[in-house]
């Protein structure tokens, strides 16, 4: 039993371990001096003030973590994280109760051995430390009485959960039904009738139909909650016109930029070395006369292609091989040919031409890519003082008029992605501002600047039939396809329930076997198989899709398929299943005993620690 239980303890050791690393030294806890020791008493077992502290603090940086932002503890309290720390620790502690009634404990023995494979505890020879034992346990503010008593009980509730839990089956019926409806299969066949293949095409609608079907559905043409804001913007492209390069600068930048503008004559790769000609020329052999390929060859030296590729090389980087290399062509494998690590075979996989740009044809990139950095720099020198004319009370009308920023306006909701809008810089400051915030110099990726101010915000409204219009008449076209594709499907219905015949209907159709519910069909609604499986063998029914109308029958009904994978996910199922139903019963136990320890809170305890918080 000591083997079973030391197996079932280790996870809740190392989750011991987590919290009591995550309690500091220095926590608001040190200053509750006096007779407050406890903040429940549960049965016989107390919930001492220094547990609920370090439960409560690993809380509290949990969402820390999450948020990235401090946490205060009157937002701790706010969440209810000072209630789920109490009532984690009054559970544990209803279990302790429990265990000493049952008089369940693991043994100074056992308590040892799991004390001396803790890691944290360990030396750099890997056996127990006591120094580092001393060490871990005064970082966390606890002696090694108190630990090894948490330990102790902790691994005694560890006894007793394995106890409740193991062995626990959910009945096979559940699983077997579970897994027969999630695998069970279907046969069908289903025409597809399209908006082309209507008895009579739907005509443009007139103004009154148009009006009508506006007034009934004014909720599909609401326009978002929208900010109308007033920008003045500096780009780098507003001044690029006035900006001198000089000549010096530009063939400057150009001879910093040979690489890139005379390239020479390279070819596209790969190169499979050998310790010596011999073994080159036999694998080149086995290549030209064997029925080996390239990559066969790769393989055979225990290699990837991506280990051989060079990429595009010049006749420079391959020396001696450059004639052979260069002068072969594309698919061709040459040599044995010489190489920095010895005999190699060069497969050709492609060639790139010599690109030589000359200063002339480069000259206006190279302007444009100077003027547009000088631009930035210059935007940049002139970002603080524009601001501390904000600063000063200028509008941005005034920085229009005094400086050379641009005046715009825009109404902008969360999905304007033209223009300014669409620089995410100008998106985050447009979504934060509110009414009364003042315009203040911000930076667009581009290394533009701009400034910004709410002139009002309008909340969700209907759109205006004029501006609406040709969306309305989209709307009301599919909606009238909709309904005469649903009768024209209807009389293709009655027509199959007579004859059966698919063929006779005229219509493009096909036959689906032995699919699942979570089949997928690419022409099919996200909801067509779950009506294929809501219906009875030699059913026939009209599925509305998008833009078509799909008529289906139901030609069979199939159970799952006997296969290795239906299987697994049995026994998979089967396992979650009897998991999750052990948990379920170890909790009711849990809560049994809590009921029956009849805890008692101490809310002086309780409010003093969350006041020296």
């Amino acid at each position: 039993m000591a083997a079973g239980m030391k197996n079932l303890s280790k996870t809740f050791v190392w989750i011991l371990m987590g919290l009591l690393m995550l309690g500091l030294a220095g926590f608001g806890a040190t200053s509750l001096t006096g007779t407050v020791r406890s903040v429940a008493q549960v049965g016989d077992e107390n919930v001492s003030v220094d547990a609920y502290v370090r439960e409560l603090q690993r809380e509290i940086r949990a969402v820390e973590a999450q948020t990235g932002q401090p946490m205060q503890i009157s937002q701790a309290h706010d969440l209810g994280l000072d209630q789920l720390a109490l009532s984690r620790l009054i559970a544990l502690a209803a279990l302790d109760n429990e265990v000493a009634q049952l008089g369940i404990s693991i043994g100074d023995e056992n308590l040892q051995e799991e004390i001396v494979q803790i890691p944290a505890f360990q030396g750099v020879n890997g056996t127990f430390d006591r120094d580092a034992y001393q060490f871990q346990l005064e970082q966390v503010g606890m002696t090694d009485t108190q630990f090894e008593t948490d330990l102790r009980k902790e691994s005694a509730r560890t006894i007793v959960q394995g106890a409740v839990m193991s062995g626990v089956q959910m009945p096979r019926t559940l699983t077997d039904a579970l897994a027969n409806y999630v695998l069970a299969r279907r046969s069908f066949t289903v025409a597809t009738l399209s908006a082309d293949a209507l008895e009579t095409p739907i005509p443009a609608p007139a103004d009154e139909q148009i009006q009508a079907y506006y007034d009934e559905n004014t909720d599909q043409f609401t326009l978002p909650r929208t900010k109308q804001l007033t920008y003045a913007v500096l780009s780098p492209d507003t001044l690029i016109d006035s900006i001198q390069v000089e000549e010096d600068d530009l063939r400057r930048l150009y001879e910093q930029r040979a690489e890139q503008y005379q390239q020479p004559e390279r070819r596209l790769v790969e190169r499979l070395v050998y310790p010596d000609d011999a073994s080159a020329t036999e694998a080149l052999a086995q290549l030209e006369v064997g029925g080996a390929d390239f990559e066969q060859l790769v393989r055979d030296r225990e290699l990837e292609l991506s280990d051989v590729d060079l990429g595009d090389v010049t006749r420079e980087d391959l020396g001696d091989a450059a004639d052979a290399v260069f002068s072969a062509e594309i698919d061709d494998v040459v040599g044995p040919l010489p190489s920095t690590f010895g005999p190699a075979l060069f497969r050709i996989n492609g060639t790139l031409a010599a690109n030589n740009v000359s200063f002339e044809d480069a000259e206006a990139e190279l302007r444009q890519e100077l003027a547009a950095d000088r631009a930035r720099r210059q935007i940049e020198a002139q970002a603080e003082d524009i601001n501390d004319m904000l600063a000063g009370g200028a509008t941005l009308e005034e920085l229009a008029s005094e400086t050379e920023m641009q005046l715009g306006q825009i109404d902008w909701t969360q999905q304007s992605d033209e223009g300014i809008a669409a620089y995410d810089g100008f998106r985050t400051v447009a979504q934060a501002i509110q009414d009364g915030d003042f315009p203040e110099i911000e930076f667009l990726e581009d290394g533009s600047i701009f400034a910004l101010r709410l002139n009002e915000v309008l909340p969700p409204r209907p759109e205006l039939l004029e501006t609406a219009r040709p969306r309305v008449v989209d709307a009301w076209t599919r909606a009238e396809t909709a309904k005469a594709l649903q009768d024209q499907g209807n009389t293709v219905l009655t027509q199959l329930a007579t004859d059966g015949d698919f063929t006779a209907t005229g219509l493009p159709f096909r036959v689906e076997n032995a699919l699942t519910r979570t089949a997928f069909l690419e022409d099919a609604p996200l909801n067509f198989m779950t009506q294929v499986f809501e219906m009875e063998p030699g059913e026939l029914r009209v599925v509305p899709g998008s833009g078509t109308a799909l008529i289906v029958r139901l030609d069979e009904v199939l159970p799952p398929a006997e296969t290795d994978e239906q299987r697994q996910m049995q026994d998979a199922l089967a396992a979650q299943l009897n998991q999750a139903l052990a948990q379920n019963i170890f909790d009711v136990y849990v809560r049994d005993a809590q009921t029956r320890a009849r805890p008692v809170l101490d809310q002086q305890a309780l409010n003093a620690v969350q006041a020296s918080y």
